[in-house]
C-alpha cells in the first residue's frame, strides 16, 4: 500500500454516478456498482462516495443502495452525504463504510464531530472543506457548494481538528473537474498548522499532480474527472494509474 493515498470519488444522485464541473452541470456517467467492480479489479486502496443531493433537498441516506456499493467494494468507503446525527453515522459504519465524512453538519452543529470522534475514533471522522474563492478571499462553502460560510479554509481546518476529526479534505470548487491540476496554496498553508491528515481534491489530471500535491504536504490525492474520463472530449472511461507507476512516481 503507497504512503500516499490515491482515492477515487463516486458523486451519487438518485443512485446513478455523476461527475459535474465546479459543483454544477452534472452529468451521468455511469453505474455506481459496476464502477466499484472496476476499481476492485483496480486494486483501489480507498473509495470516497458522496450523495451529492441528500444534504441540499434534504432526503434521507439511502442505507439500502448504500449497503449494495459497500457490499461489492474490497477497498475501505468514506461515506458523505444527509449525515445528521449519531445514528446516522452508527448504521453507516455497521453496514461496512469505514469513515463519515461531513460538511454542512460539521458547521451547523460542530459538537457532532466531537461527539462522533468520541465514539467511534478520530481515524473514522472526516470533515470536507468546499473552498472558492470570491473577491474577498477564500471562504468554506457548505449544502453542495451553494451556501457561503464566514470560515477561512485554515481557520475552518483548525476549528475541526479541535473538535477531533481525524482528517481534513480540501475540496477546491474552482478546480473541481477541471483536470488543470490541484490549487497547491492550500495544501501548503493547511498541512503546516494542522497536525491530522490533509486531502486534497479538485483538480488532478495526471500522475504528476498527485506528486505535486505530496511535495506541497498532502496526505492523500483525491479524484474524479481523472478516474471517469479520458481524453479531450470526456469519453466516460473508468480507470486508474497502476501501482508500479504511482509507486515510483511518489518514490515510495
Amino acid at each position: 500500500m503507497l504512503t500516499t493515498r490515491i482515492i477515487p470519488v463516486l458523486l451519487l444522485r438518485n443512485r446513478g454516478l455523476y461527475k459535474g464541473i465546479q459543483f454544477k452541470n452534472h452529468t451521468y456517467v455511469g453505474d455506481p456498482i459496476n464502477t466499484v467492480k472496476i476499481f476492485n479489479d483496480k486494486e483501489v486502496d480507498e473509495i470516497v462516495v458522496l450523495d451529492i443531493e441528500a444534504t441540499v433537498k434534504n432526503k434521507p441516506i439511502d442505507f439500502e443502495y448504500l449497503e449494495e456499493v459497500v457490499s461489492e467494494a474490497f477497498m475501505p468507503i468514506g461515506y458523505g452525504g444527509g449525515i445528521k446525527t449519531i445514528e446516522d453515522a452508527k448504521r453507516i459504519f455497521s453496514i461496512g463504510v469505514e469513515k463519515v465524512i461531513l460538511n454542512t453538519q460539521a458547521f451547523k452543529t460542530p459538537e457532532l464531530v466531537s461527539e462522533l470522534s468520541k465514539k467511534f475514533g478520530a481515524q473514522s471522522v472526516v470533515v470536507s472543506l468546499d473552498v472558492k474563492k470570491t473577491l474577498l478571499g477564500s471562504f468554506v462553502y457548505i449544502k453542495n457548494g451553494t451556501e457561503k460560510t464566514s470560515y477561512k479554509p485554515l481557520e475552518a481546518a483548525k476549528l475541526m481538528e479541535s473538535f477531533g476529526a481525524g482528517e481534513i479534505i480540501i475540496n477546491d470548487i474552482d478546480k473541481d473537474g477541471t483536470r488543470t491540476g490541484y490549487n497547491l496554496s492550500y495544501i501548503q498553508e493547511i498541512s503546516k498548522s494542522v497536525k491530522i491528515p490533509v486531502i486534497v481534491c479538485g483538480g488532478a489530471a495526471t500522475v504528476e499532480d498527485f506528486v505535486k500535491a505530496k511535495q506541497a504536504g498532502a496526505h492523500a490525492c483525491a479524484a474524479g474527472a481523472m478516474f471517469v474520463y479520458h481524453g479531450p472530449h470526456r469519453a466516460v472511461l473508468i480507470s486508474y494509474p497502476k501501482y508500479e507507476e504511482l509507486r515510483k512516481s511518489l518514490g515510495e
